[in-house]
């Protein structure tokens, strides 16, 4: 639990996948936190106040009173903030947190992009176009596949516990498994990417993550209830 006199305040809304990474993180760190859920179509002077530079984006991670916005960087905030509670997120030795971060930013930048890409493609979507996507998820997420098999361990962090790697691609899974049921398209094969796929429900087996992983159902009702250009990964969350 944060120490005393600690007040750590999230200001989010659910179906955000980097919310929901940001509370799976203070879980796992064992930290009681309040949560906030905002209505990003009016928004509250705290999260405008908060996040200026990027218009009020959710998550923020308040910390006696001081705003931390991004999700990566919110995780490894509550890493070094927090390094008393629970297990680290990240490794100790230099080397290995380098290899856990470029990893993070791979996921941002392919699986993240991917996810964006879907829900825009939702709005129409040619059979070259989703046969496209096809091939670009795969071969993310062979190359996933290979980094997990690197780990030797059920997560990526190498340990019997998740770790940042862990908490930034798992984050996603919702809204992943809610396209995933929109869009036809398979993330996970058990057949090419059997460690993704059995990672991928191990992890959401968590107590940690249970508790904060938005129901697929809810997203998918979520998505089809908004009108465009917003879908299961909102452009005002990050």
């Amino acid at each position: 639990m944060a120490g005393r006199g600690e007040e750590l305040k999230l200001l989010g809304m659910w179906a955000s996948p980097f919310v929901v990474r940001v509370q799976i993180a203070l879980r796992l760190k064992g930290l009681s936190y309040e949560y906030v859920e905002e209505d990003l179509q009016s928004k509250s002077e705290l999260l405008l106040r908060s996040n200026p530079a990027h218009a009020g984006k959710v998550p923020v991670l308040i910390h006696n009173g001081k705003p931390v916005c991004e999700s990566s960087v919110i995780l490894r905030y509550i890493d070094e903030a927090f390094s008393g509670s629970g297990p680290s997120l990240l490794p100790a030795d230099p080397y290995g947190r380098a290899v856990a971060l470029f990893w993070a930013v791979f996921v941002d930048d392919t699986v993240v992009q991917l996810l964006k890409a879907r829900s825009q493609a939702l709005r129409g979507e040619t059979v070259e176009e989703k046969e496209e996507g096809r091939k670009k998820a795969a071969v993310a997420m062979e190359t996933l596949e290979g980094v997990l098999m690197e780990s030797k361990a059920r997560f990526f962090s190498g340990r019997d516990v998740p770790g940042y790697l862990d908490i930034m691609l798992g984050g996603l899974l919702g809204s992943m498994r809610a396209t995933e049921e929109m869009c036809g398209l398979q993330t996970f094969d058990p057949t090419t990417t059997p460690l993704l796929a059995a990672w991928a429900e191990l992890f959401c087996a968590l107590d940690a993550v249970e508790l904060v992983m938005p129901r697929v159902e809810r997203l998918v009702e979520y998505a089809e209830a908004m009108q465009q250009p917003r879908t299961a990964v909102s452009s005002t969350t990050n």
